[in-house]
C-alpha cells in the first residue's frame, strides 16, 4: 500500500545571506540520497497583492517562499518529506532582492533526505509502484528534457513585483472616484504570483517551469437591501484586466437590484455565467479518477468494474479538455507529484503532459489515469493537468442568451459547494451576490438566494444551450484551480431546492 508521510516544515531567518540557487539544492539533495531512487522538487514563489474596501486601497503586500520536497524510493515503497522557508526581510520592512534565506542548511538538507528514506523503509509496498522516469522514458522528446517551457534547468526563479499593478491601480483609483460620486462601495482583492518549479530525479531528469497566475475579485455594494454583486477574473499579467468595463458591469448589476422579487424553491430555467460553470466543471474533473471509477465508486462507474468511457453525457459537439500548451491558459507541461492518490503518483514525476480530451463530441473520452491505474484498467495514461476548457462551438454571449430568454433566472456565482453523493456526483451549494429574474429578454429584478442540489454530470445531459467560451475564474475553487475557459450555460430545470437566507 502506498504511504505518504507528513510534511516536516523548517523556517529559516537568515536575512542578508546569499541564497543558494534552487537547482543547486536539487542537485545536492540528489547527491545525498542513498535510496534506490530519488525525486527532488523545488519551488520558489514570488507574490504581490492589493486589497481595497469602501473605495479605498487598504493594504498591499509582497512575499517570497521556497519549498523543497524529497521523494525517496526504497524497494517498492516510498517516503516523502518537505521543508519550506518564508522570506523574512531584514528589519521587517518588506522584501528586498537577495534577502531570501536558505530553505535548509547543509545539515538540514541531509536530515530531510534521511527522513524521507526512513519513511520509505517503514512504508508498505506502493500500489502505484513503477520505475522512475528518465530522459528517454518521460516522453519529453529530443534533448532529454533538459530544456522546458520557461527556460533551462539552471535559470533562476522568475519573479513578480508591484509594477504588475501599475496600470490596474491607476484605473482602480478612477473607479473609486466614480463609485463615491454615485453612492456605490467597491471592495476587492488582487494578487499576482509567479511560481518556478525545478524537478530532478536520480534517473537523470532535469525540468523547470515558471507559472504566472493572477486574479482579481470585486464586490460592489449599494444602499439597496440585497444590493451586492461579485465579479472575478483570472489573468497572467493584468494587461487584460479592464477596470472601467468591470466597473460598468458591476454598476449595471446593482441597478438590477433596485427591484426585489421573492420566489419560492423549485426548478427554473437558469442561465449560468462562465464563472459558475467553471466551479461545477472543476468538481466534475476532480471526480474523474479512473481508478475510483473502475472500483465502482464514482458517477463514471458501471457495474462489474467497467467505466462510462464512450457513453454520451452531454450534447453533441461538446468538448471538455485540458491542454498545458493552450496559449491563454498555459500551465506546467510535466507531472509534479508530491504525493500519491487515485489522481496522481509520485512515480510519474516528470512525465510529459499533452492535450487530453475528457469529453469529446458529448461522450466521455478519458478519465484521469496514472501509469499504475492505466496499467490496471488497460487504459491510456492521461494524467491530471492544471487547466480545464469547456467548448461546444457556441457563439452567443451571456447578454445574447438573456435577450432570448422568455422567463428564467440569471445567476452570478456559486458558493459553499459540497459533495453529497459521489455515486451521482450530487452537489449542494448556495447562490451568492446576485440572482436575477429574466422576463421577455430583460432582467427585471433581483431574486432571493437559493440552496441548490445538482450534479454537473446530469446538468451536461440537460443543457439546452452553451454560449461562447471565454477565460473565466470560478468563485469557490479559484484558490486551487484558476485556469479555466468556459461558456455560459442554459439549463431548463436547475434545481433550487430551498430558499436561502444568505445575502
Amino acid at each position: 500500500m502506498s504511504q505518504v508521510t507528513g510534511a516536516d516544515t523548517t523556517q529559516a531567518d537568515r536575512a542578508g545571506a546569499v541564497p543558494e540557487a534552487a537547482h543547486e539544492i536539487v542537485e545536492r539533495a540528489l547527491a545525498l540520497s542513498r535510496a534506490d531512487g530519488c525525486v527532488v522538487i523545488a519551488t520558489e514563489s514570488s507574490s504581490v497583492n492589493l486589497r481595497w474596501a469602501t473605495n479605498t486601497l487598504t493594504t498591499n503586500g509582497a512575499s517570497r517562499d521556497r519549498s523543497i520536497t524529497v521523494v525517496s524510493v526504497v524497494g517498492r515503497s516510498f517516503g516523502v518529506r518537505t521543508a519550506s522557508t518564508i522570506d523574512t526581510p531584514a528589519g521587517g520592512r518588506g522584501a528586498r532582492p537577495g534577502d531570501m534565506a536558505h530553505p535548509t542548511d547543509a545539515d538540514g538538507l541531509a536530515e530531510l533526505v534521511r527522513a524521507a528514506e526512513d519513511a520509505a523503509r517503514e512504508a508498505d509496498d506502493a500500489e502505484d509502484y513503477a520505475d522512475l522516469l528518465g530522459p528517454t522514458t518521460a516522453g519529453l522528446g529530443p534533448g532529454g528534457g533538459l530544456v522546458t517551457a520557461g527556460g533551462t534547468f539552471t535559470d533562476p526563479a522568475a519573479r513578480t513585483g508591484t509594477a504588475v499593478f501599475a496600470a490596474f491601480a491607476r484605473d482602480l483609483a478612477e473607479a473609486f472616484g466614480s463609485a463615491r460620486a454615485q453612492g456605490r462601495r467597491l471592495f476587492g482583492f488582487a494578487q499576482h504570483d509567479v511560481t518556478t518549479t525545478w524537478l530532478g530525479t536520480s534517473t537523470g531528469l532535469r525540468l523547470r517551469h515558471s507559472q504566472p497566475t493572477g486574479s482579481v475579485e470585486w464586490n460592489a455594494k449599494s444602499g439597496v437591501p440585497g444590493g451586492s454583486v461579485w465579479h472575478g477574473q483570472s489573468t497572467h499579467d493584468f494587461t487584460d484586466v479592464d477596470v472601467a468595463a468591470t466597473d460598468a458591469a458591476l454598476r449595471s448589476r446593482l441597478a438590477w437590484c433596485e427591484r426585489s422579487v421573492e420566489l419560492p424553491a423549485g426548478r427554473y430555467e437558469t442561465l449560468l455565467p462562465p464563472s459558475a460553470v467553471a466551479d461545477l466543471m472543476i468538481d466534475l474533473y476532480w471526480s474523474a479518477a479512473g481508478r475510483d471509477a473502475a472500483e465502482g465508486r464514482t458517477v463514471f462507474s458501471r457495474p462489474g468494474g467497467a467505466t462510462r468511457i464512450g457513453e454520451a453525457i452531454g450534447p453533441a459537439g461538446l468538448r471538455l479538455f485540458s491542454d498545458p500548451a493552450d496559449p491563454e491558459l498555459a500551465t506546467t507541461p510535466f507531472v509534479t507529484a508530491a504525493s500519491s492518490s487515485s489522481m496522481s503518483s509520485v512515480f510519474d514525476n516528470g512525465l510529459a503532459l499533452g492535450a487530453t480530451d475528457w469529453i469529446r463530441d458529448g461522450a466521455l473520452a478519458a478519465l484521469v489515469q496514472t501509469r499504475a491505474s492505466a496499467r490496471a484498467t488497460q487504459s491510456p495514461v492521461t494524467p491530471i493537468i492544471d487547466n480545464l476548457i469547456l467548448d461546444a462551438g457556441g457563439s452567443a454571449s451571456l447578454e445574447e442568451m438573456i435577450a432570448s430568454t422568455r422567463r428564467g433566472l440569471l445567476l452570478t456565482s456559486l458558493w459553499y459547494i459540497r459533495e453529497v453523493d459521489p455515486e451521482v456526483l450530487l452537489l449542494t451549494g448556495l447562490t451568492r451576490d446576485g440572482v436575477y429574474l429574466v422576463e421577455n429578454g430583460e432582467v427585471t429584478g433581483a431574486v432571493n438566494n437559493f440552496r441548490f442540489n445538482e450534479s454537473p454530470v446530469d446538468l451536461l445531459g440537460r443543457t439546452v444551450q452553451l454560449g461562447a467560451a471565454t477565460r473565466t475564474m470560478g468563485r469557490e475553487w479559484a484558490d486551487w484551480f484558476a485556469l479555466t475557459r468556459m461558456p455560459p450555460m442554459r439549463v431548463a430545470d436547475f434545481n433550487m431546492s430551498s430558499v436561502s437566507p444568505a445575502s
